[in-house]
């Protein structure tokens, strides 16, 4: 049987030039059983890549802080608190590193993303006055509600979809892929995964980035 899958988009499905790997416009579609796509990224991106996959919509977006399945969207994180987070964060002098449009957070629901290259020290410490944590997804730090993540994402989008959240294979790269390595049946880390990811996945893979998760699914295939 054709086992449901939870995929990260950014190192995962990528190659190392960012771009997504064409080869999934073809392998996702004939996936017979859901396929869920789990990113940090804002919810609109992962919709989109689903959109033009033509795949269902089924996702776990902002580190598991928004997900959609069947057509239900629920969110799990406190978006104002971030906002107020990141409203302090420039009052102190520092800047979330994305420019004038911020388009890295300008659909952002759930959560706030600051660039790598800011000042993680004071970010920490003016989340933590607000109640909120931080993680470092490698693409940026991610100012989100404590207890969310994208394992509890699974769980949702599972309940949604009326399939135990142990059926999913799922593939990552990175520290919020641990959360969901945690809750899917079997997990994989490609090789150019962090070294949390890699020690709570089942199997460090041989392959890096696409070529990795691509291999993966032609064994499972």
């Amino acid at each position: 049987m054709t086992p449901p899958l939870v995929l990260d988009i950014d190192g995962t499905m990528t190659r190392p030039d960012d771009s997504i790997d064409p080869r999934f416009f073809d392998v996702l579609p004939a996936w017979d059983a859901p396929v869920v796509v789990a990113t940090g990224k804002a919810f609109p991106y992962p919709v989109a890549l689903c959109h033009f996959l033509y795949v269902e919509q089924n996702v776990i977006a902002e580190n598991g802080g928004i997900v959609l399945a069947r057509g239900e969207v629920t969110r799990n994180g406190d978006g104002e608190a971030a906002r107020r987070v990141a409203e302090a964060y420039v009052e102190a002098g520092h800047d979330l590193g994305w420019g004038p449009a911020d388009l890295t957070n300008r659909w952002r629901e759930t959560e706030v993303a600051v660039a790598r290259d800011q000042p993680l020290g004071p970010l920490e410490e003016l989340a933590s006055e607000h109640g909120l944590e931080v993680v470092d997804t490698g693409f940026a730090y991610h100012v989100k509600s404590p207890g969310v993540a994208k394992g509890r994402g699974l769980r949702s989008v599972a309940r949604l979809l009326d399939r135990d959240p142990e059926e999913f294979v799922a593939i990552g790269d990175s520290e919020n892929d641990v959360s969901t390595f945690g809750v899917a049946g079997e997990s994989y880390a490609v090789a150019n995964a962090d070294e949390k990811a890699k020690r709570a996945a089942d199997v460090v893979l041989e392959e890096s980035y696409s070529a990795g998760t691509l291999s993966v699914l032609d064994d499972l295939r």
